[in-house]
């Protein structure tokens, strides 16, 4: 009787571990990623202040960061307008980028000659450098202009080829199905309105499910790089004399030898690119985390 209740408790006493167990893992290891990287963080900073102290390094060469953070806030009016000035740039040159990269995905998706005819031309303003395009888009349009449009060509591609990718990729037994029970084309539609209803039923119910996983990929690629594209055009711009974003300040701070400014401004791209990244992370984790595999929880 005993060696049966001592059997009984130590198989609950292991039933129990197992499951207590990858909990405790799973918040040990978010404490690692977000606690380590945030140690390394200060390490870095206390040992860049530590060397500008005992070195007497100077501001213009070198400023501390305790420099950098009171520079911020003693240039905050200044800095803010220009983060806001970048920021309005960034996130309109994101819209467009999702308006023409999604649409022009679906159009692909539903016609081969507009692929053929379109996608190369697409493939060569992604694979044109920014930088070489900027100086002559000052040039032909209006400062502002010419700065969402470089922000829009970044992230253009990115959104376009993923989520053509994801359209494309549904899979073809499902295609086959749908067609099989008739749930596609219409009987008193004429055969080419027939087909033109098949395929739109077929993205809606089909393609696009398939294609969000895909689609929400590219868009935390093209945030990040729609801010890269407006700083590469905000200093074009800045170099020709003219500009207000934050890209603008690093070149004015530059030519003034305002390093602890420079830095400032720089800190704030920074700051703002991770922002932007943690916002479509999240977005992307709201829409996945109840039906895709890559944002369910694993057990353990």
């Amino acid at each position: 009787m005993n060696t049966h209740s001592t059997a009984t408790l130590t198989d609950t006493t292991t039933t129990l571990q197992t499951d207590v167990a990858p909990e405790n893992g799973r918040d040990f290891t978010m404490l690692l990623r977000i606690g380590l990287p945030l140690v390394l963080f200060a390490l870095v900073i206390w040992a860049w202040e530590a060397y500008v102290t005992a070195y007497n390094v100077p501001h213009y060469v070198l400023p501390a960061p305790s420099r950098i953070m009171a520079t911020m806030i003693a240039d905050w009016p200044v800095l803010y307008t220009s983060l806001l000035q970048t920021l309005k740039t960034t996130f309109l040159g994101l819209m467009l980028a999702i308006l023409g990269g999604v649409g022009l995905a679906v159009l692909l998706s539903l016609s081969r000659l507009v692929e053929y005819s379109l996608y190369p031309y697409a493939v060569v303003l992604q694979v044109t450098p920014v930088v070489a395009i900027s100086p002559l888009l000052l040039i032909y349009l209006p400062q502002e202009t010419a700065v969402l449009t470089c922000a829009w060509l970044v992230a253009f591609f990115p959104i376009l080829s993923n989520t053509t990718l994801g359209l494309q990729s549904v899979d073809r037994n499902l295609l086959e199905l749908f067609d099989l029970y008739g749930s596609t084309k219409p009987k008193w539609a004429p055969a080419w309105l027939g087909r033109l209803l098949s395929r739109i039923k077929a993205l809606w119910y089909l393609r696009a499910p398939a294609a969000l996983p895909y689609f929400l990929a590219g868009l935390k690629i093209a945030g990040g790089l729609a801010l890269i594209g407006a700083v590469v055009a905000e200093i074009a711009a800045g170099s020709a004399g003219a500009g207000s974003g934050l890209a603008y300040r690093i070149i004015e701070s530059q030519f003034r030898l305002n390093i602890p400014r420079l830095f400032a401004a720089l800190a704030l791209l920074s700051i703002t690119g991770v922002v932007i990244f943690l916002v479509m992370s999240g977005i992307s984790h709201l829409l996945l985390r109840r039906w895709h595999e890559s944002a369910l929880k694993r057990e353990r």
